[in-house]
Parts: C-alpha cells; structure tokens; sequence
C-alpha cells in the first residue's frame, strides 16, 4: 500500500494469456481444477421465473388471439364473397360472382388504407419485418393500437381475396401481447424482447401447431441471441400455446401425408430442387422489392396503394380463383399430387404475381402460406423431371426448401414441414433440399425479404451468431492484479508530486482508504481541479456515493459496455460490493486481449499435418 511520503510500489502487470499459461503449468491435464463458481455454461439470469411465469400466460393467450383471427379471416371470406355473416369455412374459390370478384380485393384494400393512415402504419407490411425492427430499433415496444388493427386489418385484406396467410398477422399481433404485458409489468428492453418473441412464436403455435418450427423462428429470425433467459420463455409460451390448441382449434397436423422411402438417387434429385427453389427465392425476393419500388414512384399517397394492389389480385382471381385468400385446401391438393402439371403452372404463375404486387402495395397480410403453396407448386412441375421419389415428395420439399431460401432460416423450414405434415420420411430430403436453397440464396442475395425492407430504411441488420471473446473471459483472468494505489489521507500536492511528476507511469489509479476500499479513480485532470477548489487530500475528492467498480466475476462484455456508457478508460476491480477491496485494475487495453486469440483463430492458417518423407 502507497503511503502518503511515498509513491506506491509497482505491481507486476500480468496479461490474461500469460496469467493462464502461467496458472496452467502447475497442473497436469489429469489434475482436476476446481473453477469458481461464476464460470457456468450459461449465466443465471434473476428474473427468469417471472419471466418463465408470465410467457406462461402469454402462450396461452396466443390461442384466443389466433382463434379470433381465424376467425376474422373467415368471417370477411363469407361477408365478401358469399354476402353471409358466417364464419363456416368457405374457400373464396366456390364464388359465383364471376367479374365482380376484381373489385372485391379493391374495397378491402381501401378499407386497410384508410386504416393504416388514420390508424396506425405499423399495420403495413407482413408482420416478421416490422416484429424485427421492433426488437433491435424499437426497444420492443408496441402499441394497443397495433394488437388490435393488425388481426382486424388482416381479417379484411385476406378475407377480400388478399393472397396472404394468417401467420405474418398473428406473429405482430401475438408479439404486441407479449411486449404490452411487458410493459405493464416495468420489464427491461431485453425482457420486453423476450416476451414479445414469446408471444409472436405462440401465436405461430396456435395457427399451425408447431412449437418447434416457432421456437426455431425465434431463433434464427427474432431473438438475436442465445440465452437460456430468452430461450426458456419462448419455449414455455409455445409449449403452452401447443397444449392449449385444441381447447379452440383442431389438433392435429394442418396437412398429415406420408411419402414413401426415398432412394440413393434422391440425393442428386434434392441438390437439382433446392437450387431451383434457391432461385425462385431469389427471383421473387427481387421481384417484390422492384413492385415496392414502383409504388413508391407513383404520384399518390401510399394509402391507396393496397387498392391497386387489390386490382391486380382480383384480376388474378378472376383468372385463376384458387390463388386467392389464404389456399390451405389448395396447399393440401398440392401436396397430395392433386393437380395436372398445367394447372399447378397456372396456379404457381398467377399466386407469385398477385403475391408480389400485393405485398409491394405494404397492404396486411402474411408470407409463409403464399410460400408454401407457391413452394409445393414448384415441387409439381419438378416431380416429372426428378428421380428418386413421387410428385407429394418434391411438392413437400421445394415447399420448405422455397421458405427456407425467402426466410433465410432453413432449421426453421425443415421443422415446419415436419410439423405440417409429421411425415419423418421426408426428413433427409427436407433437410438437404432446404440447405441448398438456403446456401444458393445467401450466395446470391444480400439481404432476406425479412430484413431488406428494414435495410430500406437504413438500419442494417447482421443474423450471423458469434459468442463475443469478452463473454467467455471474466474480469478476474483479464485485469491487471496487485496495482498501484494511491492512498486517501495523502495530500493533493504529494499525489501530482509523485504520482503525476516526471516519473508517472499510468493515466489514473486507484483511491483506497485504510482498509483498502476503493474511493475512485483520480487522474491530472482531477488532481488540477482539486488544486483549484483548494482541497487538501485525495479523500476529499469523493463524497459518499459508491464509486463504479468491476467485479472479478463478471465478464469482459458486460465491464466494457460500462466503461462506455460513462465513457471510462478504466475501473478499479475489488473483490466484491460490500467491502469494495482493491485486487486489480481493468483497463480498455485489457479489454482488447481476448481479440488476439480471435484473430489468430480467423487469419492464421496452418498445416498441422505433413505426409511424406522429410527430405534429408
């Protein structure tokens, strides 16, 4: 310990590398070495039972909340094309209007218009964008407003002949569930993230009834990171959500199919079809955002544009009737091989066109149902072309396989397929086809159709998952041990003497008191200012509020991300917050360390292995 005649001695600066070669060479690799307690495989979150708690509930209201979108959807079916006030099952393709049936879409599409103006706008749009943009740019914050319009909205859009699914709708308005409970209960940003990801993912739950596919949504789309106290909410809420789906809606696979055991000679036939549907996912990513750009060119408001949108799809309709509304029957004919080659070409055609031109008018409506019925049209026109498996095989592939390559998330296409249809035969075709889709995508494409929109708006998101260095190393394997101090009764002129003369050898150091508690930091500049207010002792310096300090258990990431917030160069580390004992320093530089190994593991390349003869 310094004394106030006397600069303190100088303490070794160890590296974190050289501490923990140096604590290494001791032990055997067969020696066992008793790690302490704050080096877990996952950190433990203190809040997590309440959040486990409240996804709990928040699952369960998924249910109702996609009931009554469901509902919705089939209520404005009947109301639109049939003039009833039912909500009996009806597929807008049995109408009999003939050409009244183009204005339909139209009138839906000024409806939604005029309720995205004077509304809310956050209704435009597909949903997973604008969930996503909420999450990393909103700080997961909805609205009332948006819990209620989007299912409404939606309800109007596809029930007038939208060619959309409910699972974009129920995906914004299961997630403003989620983040309103959040916010009546005061949670932090990351807290109202996960249950607005809880409640996103339940609702998926409810509509198609696969939790899996939904948890792996929220992990390869939502969720931005890996965390038992984001993971085991979102697990909790659609397992809920799963258990409590036939309390309203059928149990049950949507589309249950078996298809047969696939031979060897699949294997080339699954490489051909996941680059066809790679490209398709490519070409219609492409295709949407030219419509989106040709909207925004036009001389009128964007709220008429789900109006000229909806003239397109009722053209489309009129044309080929079963690309309207949200096709679960069509999607269902497709995959059991019910239709000629001719027709699954039209159908394919005319379902990509109105799809694109409608979701570039940002009028309400979801992108998976479309997908997976363009996807498995696709797979028909194949099935003559492919060996290796019959037409209800490629149509079950190249519809995951064309949803995998549009979402970017080909874990979350494989297990969906499998929870549409429980056909576990289809599981190596699933999963090959759907990686070559998705590896022909981001080869070519840039962005996803998830996360170009939000790219338009100038906020770039990057999904490659990483564990940051900082996060596995911990303060107390980074910091510099035993520094030097400078004590509290010392004056302030000894202290610019010693510490800050000619021989200084460090920025700022530690203040401690008699029993080595830390007081602060102190640097020139504070020393000038002392001088000028005419303090005496560095003690004076502090008043009694606790100092900032970093904790040898906590880790690099969460100590770097303080030093700044209150822009530190560094903090002094004690041995807890009670006693606040000085053992080390932690500085920016230290920080840096762990970047080393990084480095080294991403640049260096190395041959480990020599084959041949050494030459004599």
């Amino acid at each position: 310990m310094a004394t106030a005649s006397q600069p303190a001695p100088q303490a070794a600066s160890v590296s974190a590398s050289q501490s923990t070669h140096a604590s290494n060479t001791h032990h055997s690799p067969l020696t066992p070495m008793a790690l302490p307690e704050h080096a877990r495989d996952f950190a433990r979150a203190p809040g997590l039972p309440r959040l486990i708690a409240l996804a709990a509930v928040i699952g369960f209201c998924g249910v109702p909340a996609a009931w009554l979108l469901l509902n919705l959807i089939q209520g404005f079916t009947n109301l639109f094309f049939y003039q009833t006030l039912s909500f009996t099952p009806h597929s807008p393709a049995g109408n009999t209007l003939g050409a009244v049936v183009i204005v339909l879409p139209v009138i839906g599409g000024l409806i939604v218009g005029a309720m995205a103006r004077f509304g809310s706008d956050k209704i435009r749009g597909h949903g997973i964008p604008e969930a996503i943009e909420a999450i990393l740019f909103g700080k997961s914050k909805m609205s009332p407003r948006v819990a209620v319009l989007k299912p409404l909205s939606s309800g109007i859009v596809i029930g007038s002949g939208g060619p959309f699914g409910a699972e974009g709708p129920i995906i914004m308005t299961g997630g403003a569930i989620g983040s309103l409970i959040a916010q009546y209960f005061h949670l932090s940003a990351a807290e109202r993230k996960t249950l607005l990801v809880a409640g996103a993912t339940a609702g998926m739950t409810a509509v198609f009834g696969t939790p899996v596919a939904a948890v792996l949504l929220a992990v390869e789309l939502l969720l931005f990171e890996w965390r038992p106290r984001s993971l085991l909410p979102v697990i909790v809420a659609c397992a809920v959500a799963g258990f409590a789906r036939p309390l309203l809606l059928e149990a049950g696979p949507l589309f249950p199919m078996t298809t047969p055991a696939v031979s060897l000679i699949a294997l080339a036939s699954c490489v051909i079809a996941g680059v066809c549907a790679g490209l398709l996912s490519a070409g219609m990513s492409r295709a949407l955002y030219a419509i989106e750009d040709a909207f925004h060119k036009l001389p009128v408001h964007w709220m008429w544009w789900p109006a000229i949108g909806g003239l397109a799809v009722g053209i489309g309709g009129y044309l080929e009737p079963r690309a309207l509304g949200v096709g679960y029957d069509v999607i269902a004919d497709l995959l059991a091989g019910h239709f000629t080659l001719h027709a699954a070409a039209a159908l394919l055609l005319v379902k990509a066109l109105i799809w694109a031109i409608a979701l570039g008018s940002c009028t309400s409506g979801g992108v998976l149902a479309p997908l997976l019925m363009i996807g498995a049209g696709l797979g028909t026109l194949l099935a003559p072309i492919l060996p290796g498996g019959d037409i209800t095989l490629w149509a079950l592939v190249c519809m995951a396989a064309t949803l995998a390559g549009v979402l970017g998330a080909p874990l979350t296409a494989i297990v969906f397929a499998l929870g549409l249809t429980h056909d576990v035969n289809a599981l190596l075709p699933l999963l090959l086809t759907c990686g070559v889709s998705y590896g022909v995508t981001i080869w070519i494409m840039p962005r996803s159709i998830m996360t170009e929109k939000i790219a338009r708006r100038g906020r770039h998101i990057h999904r490659e998952y990483g564990v940051d260095p900082l996060e596995r190393l911990h303060i107390g394997e980074l910091m510099t041990h035993e520094p030097e101090a400078l004590v509290a009764d010392m004056t302030i002129d000894e202290a610019a003497k010693c510490a800050f003369g000619a021989t200084q050898r460090h920025r700022a150091y530690p203040v401690i008191d008699a029993s080595r508690a830390v007081l602060g930091m102190v640097d020139r500049q504070a020393l000038t200012r002392a001088q000028e207010q005419g303090l005496q002792t560095l003690g004076q310096l502090y008043g009694v509020n606790p100092p900032l300090v970093a904790l040898p258990t906590e880790t690099g990431r969460i100590v770097s991300a303080r030093l700044a917030a209150h822009h530190l160069e560094r903090l002094p580390v004690v041995s807890d917050a009670t006693s606040r004992k000085l053992t080390g320093i932690i500085s920016r530089s230290d920080l840096v360390k762990p970047a080393e190994h990084w480095c080294a593991e991403e640049e260096v390349r190395e041959r480990m292995l020599h084959l041949g003869r050494k030459r004599r």
